[in-house]
Formats: C-alpha cells, sequence, structure tokens
C-alpha cells in the first residue's frame, strides 16, 4: 500500500501561484510514477501532469504547458506541482495518484490516490 496526502491548495487570485505538495509513505517511493489529476464540480477528473520515476520524464496536459512544473523528490518521498500564472478555469480539486513503474496519463491505471487538495482561482 501506498499512501498520498497532498497539501498546499488554497484561494488564490487570477495570475498567481500556488505549490502543491504530496507525500508518499508505505512502499519504496522511487518505484513509482506519479501523476496530478484534477477534478471541477461537474466534470470529469483529468490529467494534469505526471513524472516518471527517476524525474526525467514529464509529461503535461495541453491546457497547463508553460504553467505548470511536476518534480519529485525521491529522499523526501514527495511529488511537487508549482503552479503558475492560473486561471479561473484551474479551479478544481486537485488529486495525486502513484503507479507502480511506468507513467501514465489516464486515471484508470493509477493504483493509489490522496484525498485530493482544493485550488480556487479568483477573476
Amino acid at each position: 500500500q501506498v499512501q498520498l496526502a497532498e497539501s498546499g491548495g488554497g484561494l488564490v487570485q487570477a495570475g498567481g501561484s500556488l505549490r502543491l505538495s504530496c507525500a508518499a509513505s508505505g512502499r519504496t517511493f522511487s518505484n513509482y510514477a506519479m501523476g496530478w489529476f484534477r477534478q471541477a464540480p461537474g466534470k470529469e477528473r483529468e490529467f494534469v501532469a505526471a513524472i516518471s520515476l527517476s524525474g526525467t520524464i514529464r509529461d503535461y496536459a495541453d491546457s497547463v504547458v508553460g504553467r505548470f512544473t511536476i518534480s519529485r523528490d525521491n529522499a523526501k518521498n514527495t511529488v511537487y506541482l508549482q503552479m503558475n500564472s492560473l486561471k479561473p478555469e484551474d479551479t478544481a480539486v486537485y488529486y495525486c495518484a502513484a503507479r507502480a513503474y511506468n507513467w501514465s496519463r489516464y486515471s484508470s491505471q493509477y493504483n493509489y490516490w490522496g484525498q485530493g487538495t482544493q485550488v480556487t482561482v479568483s477573476s
């Protein structure tokens, strides 16, 4: 089992920044690719970003390219999502997820999920 706990969400004005963190425990963190997903009210959960085991491969949804950066610190068992130039349409609950070995854009392929953290961007 892998336990995941997100933090760092909050209320921010459009154009502002937030940094989300996801702390992992339970298994060897470096054996898991990590992803960030989000779900807005009335919408399906969508892919935001993913990072490979060592952090050398990073993938982003088109809607966040150039604004969001995913990173990981395997020594701290933590994955981050730096969000800059935030827009009201970024408002959602953000979830981190873990998948053994290979990264993916598909939420159904992730085995472990955090409880989510709310991000609200005001216009």
